[in-house]
């Protein structure tokens, strides 16, 4: 096992990108924006076999004086598991990031997805995931999506809407107005507006993902973040104006960043977590033509046994309070509680 900066060697993204499920959230650049952002302190580990890759694993450490200090394979990452080369190594890794974790004196360790990988023997959290193949033309793309879907982006681009990729740093403000009332609107603080800027300079500029920003008479009505690595890609953020929502302007920023990603090449298209309880959510995700899985987060408990801890992802939020306060405040609120939370 060897402990690696990922900002600082240059191998570690050349290395995940000999694997097919490497993503984003894998990268040295979503490295760089949870360190600059939350100070997190990165151990990535890369295991070797007779000189032969046999795991990579991205973690990085989440200290607080209120949650206490943990590992986590990746905050803020929706779905984020290792990349194993060798699954006969599985269980030597495991021992070893165990280890780790009690050398740090984590009081647990969390991976976020588990299909190859898992800590403990049942998973303390689950989600449904929403994936697009987009091995297809755009016109077989957009005849598989439900009715539904098909007939928001028409109604939207009926009633004038123009959706456009953004590079510039304006996309981002754009964006950032539009997410901080939606998060209100949805009972929750934003994160705070670093936290979006660095996405824009470490993943945005150097083309590791792009905005989408739909417009009406000239106004910004809907906004999206998407990433990119390889083949891979995420919806990983979106925004709306409310008053507007009639318009349809969300479906058509969707449609659009759809668009752009096939013509690229990317395979696959993910749609982020939805937790389980969302069932509105889970349809309109559905309604793409998705196919849907379950994401397994594992924690483990370093000590002893590593016993099965139960994680509640919702602890700390209180949704009449955040979605009552003004807009101000709320930002406040995002920008003192974000650095505590994973």
């Amino acid at each position: 096992m060897r402990v690696l900066d990922p900002l600082k060697d240059r191998a570690w993204d050349r290395m995940i990108a000999q694997h097919p499920d490497a993503g984003c959230f894998h990268t040295s650049a979503w490295a760089r924006v949870l360190r600059q952002t939350y100070n997190h302190t990165p151990f990535y580990l890369q295991f070797s076999q007779g000189g032969r890759l046999a795991a990579l694993v991205p973690l990085m450490e989440v200290r607080s004086r209120f949650t206490g200090c943990r590992g986590v394979c990746l905050p803020f990452s929706d779905v984020c598991e290792p990349l194993i080369f060798n699954r006969q190594t599985i269980d030597t890794v495991k021992n070893q990031i165990a280890r780790l974790a009690g050398r740090r004196r984590w009081k647990h360790i969390e991976v976020r997805g588990g299909s190859s990988f898992q800590l403990s023997a049942e998973p303390s959290a689950q989600f449904h995931g929403h994936t697009l193949d987009l091995r297809q033309s755009p016109e077989q793309l957009f005849a598989r999506f439900a009715s539904a879907v098909r007939r928001a982006i028409r109604k939207a681009e009926r009633n004038g809407v123009r959706a456009c990729i953004v590079h510039r740093r304006q996309g981002i403000v754009d964006f950032y107005k539009l997410h901080v009332r939606t998060r209100r609107r949805q009972g929750l603080p934003p994160q705070p507006f670093a936290f979006f800027a660095n996405i824009y300079e470490h993943i945005i500029k150097p083309g590791l993902g792009f905005i989408i920003v739909a417009r009406h008479n000239s106004k910004p009505i809907a906004a999206a973040v998407f990433f990119r690595f390889g083949g891979n890609a995420i919806y990983k953020y979106g925004a709306s104006d409310k008053r507007l929502q009639e318009i349809r302007a969300n479906n058509l920023v969707i449609w659009r960043g759809i668009q752009a990603l096939a013509q690229s090449g990317a395979r696959t298209l993910h749609f982020g977590r939805t937790a389980r309880e969302n069932d509105g959510l889970r349809r309109f995700k559905l309604s793409w033509n998705t196919t849907e899985e379950i994401i397994p987060y594992f924690r483990a408990d370093p000590s002893g046994d590593r016993s099965f801890l139960a994680a509640d992802y919702h602890s700390g939020f209180h949704k009449k309070v955040f979605g009552k306060l003004p807009l101000m405040l709320n930002r406040l609120a995002g920008s003192l509680i974000y650095p505590h939370l994973d």
